[in-house]
């Protein structure tokens, strides 16, 4: 569970952004997005493969 700690001076503004920036960092809104609808497992394998073969170029 994320938590967002007010630093002295800081507005509800930027604490919001602040949590935004946190959840992005930690994946969770692609998480919320990818379970909100049902993924065959066919494409699951296929973001899969497609994750891997990115890791597999940018690692040469």
């Amino acid at each position: 569970m994320l938590k967002v700690k007010s630093r002295t001076g800081e507005s509800v503004q930027q604490m919001i952004r602040r949590f935004k920036k946190l959840c992005e960092k930690e994946g969770l809104i692609r998480d919320m997005k990818r379970v909100a609808y049902y993924e065959k497992p066919s494409e699951k394998n296929r973001r899969r493969m497609r994750r891997a073969q990115r890791t597999v170029t940018s690692d040469m």
